[in-house]
C-alpha cells in the first residue's frame, strides 16, 4: 500500500507537470515563431519479476513511481503566413534569426521585424537583430552602392543600427554617348543629353548639327556645336565647337569633337563610330536618342528587407542600395539550446557554439531560404495537443483514484487490525 501511494503521488506530480506544459502549448498556439515542448516520463525505479522462460515477451518488471525525464523542444516548422510588411522574414529550412539586448544574444525563429522611430531593425520587444553592417554609410551619407553584401563571421555579427535621415551623395555626369540619324538634307538636326553637375543639379547637353560649307564629296561633313545649358535654356555654361566626317554611305569615319567641360567637370562625348552611333545616310532622319551617366542626389525614402535578407535603402532619386546583411546562425544540435520563452532560446554546451555555413569557396553564407513578406507561425497543432491535454487530465484522474484506493485499503486495515 505504501508504494501504491508513492506512485500515486508520482503520477500525480509528473502529469502536472506535462498538463501545464502542454497547457502553455495551445496558449501560445498563435505565438508568432513559437517552438512547442513534449514532455517524456520515465520510470523512477522497478522490481524485476522472475519468469520461467527467458525468450517470454512479457515485461519482466513493474515500475514504482514515475518522474519527467525531459522537456524536449519540438523542432518541427511552423505554418508560414503572408504579410503586408517586407520586414517580416520567415526561414524556409534550417536556421535561426539572431536578437539582443543588453545581453547575450539570443536566437529565435520569430522574424516579425520592424524599424522602429529610429530605423533600427528590432523586434516587437525592442531587441535588436543581429547581421553584418555594410559599411558603406559615414555619418548620414552613403559612400557607396552595394548590391550584395557578405556575411561576416559569425563572432563579428553586430546590432543592425541605421541612421535615421541619410543621403544619396550626387554624381556628376562624365561620359555621353548618341545614336541618331542626321540624313543628308541641308537642315539643322540637334540632340540633347540630361546631364548632372557637381552640386546634384540637372542640366542639359545639347548638340546642334549644321552641314559645314566646305564640303568634301562623295562623303559629307557637319559642324557641331556642343552646348552645356540650364534645362530651360536660360542660362549658358560652356559650348565646344567640333566637325564630323561621314563617308559615302553614311558611316562616321572622324569626329573633333570629344568632350566639354560642365561647371569644373569634363563630359566626355561619344558620337561612335562607323554605323554605330551618329550617322548621316540617305535615309529618313529621326529624332535619336542619348544616354548620360551621373546622379542627382536623394533622400532617404526608408528602409525595406529583399529575399536575401539585405537591408535595402530607397531613395528618392530613385536609386537604392544594401545597408546591412541579417544574419541566419546554425547549431550542431538545435535541441540543445536553452530555452527563455517559447520563441527565444540562448546557446549552451549542449547546442555548441553558433556557426555559419560556407560555401565551396569558404565564403560564409546563410545555407537556407529567407523569405520577406511571411512570418513563421507557432508550430503547435491543436488537434493534437487538445487530445494529449485529455490523456493527461485522465492519467492524472487515474493516479488520484490510486491513492483514493491505496487510502480506503490502509483504513480497512487498520480497521481489521481493531
Amino acid at each position: 500500500m505504501t508504494q501504491a501511494f508513492y506512485t500515486g503521488l508520482s503520477g500525480l506530480k509528473s502529469n502536472q507537470t506535462a498538463i501545464d506544459a502542454t497547457s502553455d502549448n495551445i496558449a501560445n498556439a498563435s505565438t508568432v515563431g513559437y517552438r512547442s515542448y513534449d514532455v517524456e516520463f520515465s520510470s523512477m525505479f522497478e522490481d524485476a519479476l522472475t519468469t520461467s522462460g527467458n525468450s517470454t515477451s512479457v515485461d519482466s518488471g513493474v515500475g514504482i513511481g514515475t518522474s519527467i525525464q525531459t522537456a524536449a523542444t519540438n523542432l518541427e516548422s511552423g505554418a508560414l503566413a503572408l504579410t503586408s510588411r517586407s520586414t517580416d522574414l520567415a526561414i524556409n529550412g534550417d536556421g535561426w534569426f539572431g536578437v539582443q539586448g543588453s545581453g547575450e544574444p539570443m536566437y529565435t525563429r520569430a522574424g516579425n521585424f520592424t524599424f522602429d522611430v529610429n530605423n533600427d531593425l528590432v523586434t516587437p520587444e525592442g531587441y535588436y537583430v543581429l547581421g553584418t553592417l555594410g559599411g558603406n554609410i559615414d555619418g548620414e551619407v552613403l559612400t557607396k552602392q552595394i548590391d550584395d553584401i557578405p556575411l561576416g563571421n559569425v563572432n563579428e555579427q553586430k546590432k543592425l543600427r541605421f541612421p535615421k535621415t541619410l543621403q544619396y551623395p550626387a554624381e556628376p555626369t562624365t561620359n555621353t554617348s548618341f545614336l541618331m540619324n542626321l540624313g543628308v538634307e541641308n537642315e539643322v538636326q540637334t540632340i540633347s543629353a540630361g546631364i548632372v553637375d557637381v552640386n546634384g543639379e540637372k542640366n542639359e547637353l545639347k548638340l546642334t548639327f549644321t552641314q559645314s560649307a566646305v564640303q568634301n564629296p562623295p562623303g559629307i561633313s557637319w559642324d557641331v556645336v556642343a552646348t552645356t545649358q540650364s534645362l530651360d535654356g536660360e542660362t549658358i555654361f560652356s559650348t565646344q565647337n567640333g566637325v564630323v566626317n561621314f563617308d559615302s554611305s553614311g558611316a562616321l569615319i572622324s569626329s573633333t569633337l570629344n568632350g566639354i567641360n560642365h561647371k569644373g567637370v569634363n563630359i566626355a562625348i561619344d558620337l561612335g563610330s562607323g554605323y554605330g552611333g551618329v550617322i548621316s545616310s540617305n535615309t529618313p532622319s529621326t529624332s535619336g536618342s542619348s544616354v548620360a551617366d551621373g546622379t542627382i542626389g536623394g533622400d532617404l525614402i526608408g528602409y525595406d528587407i529583399n529575399r536575401n535578407a539585405e537591408v535595402i535603402a530607397t531613395f528618392s532619386n530613385g536609386m537604392q542600395s544594401s545597408v546591412g546583411k541579417i544574419a541566419v546562425y546554425h547549431f550542431q544540435n538545435d535541441q540543445g539550446l536553452s530555452r527563455l520563452d517559447g520563441s527565444k532560446f540562448v546557446q549552451s554546451s549542449n547546442s555548441g557554439e553558433p556557426l555559419f555555413f560556407q560555401d565551396a569557396q569558404g565564403n560564409n553564407i546563410l545555407g537556407t531560404e529567407v523569405m520577406n513578406f511571411r512570418v513563421e507561425n507557432s508550430n503547435v497543432r491543436m488537434e493534437v495537443a487538445l487530445s494529449e491535454l485529455i490523456i493527461l487530465q485522465r492519467s492524472y484522474d487515474s493516479n488520484s483514484k490510486v491513492i483514493t484506493t491505496a487510502d480506503q485499503m490502509l483504513q480497512k486495515a487498520i480497521d481489521m487490525d481493531a
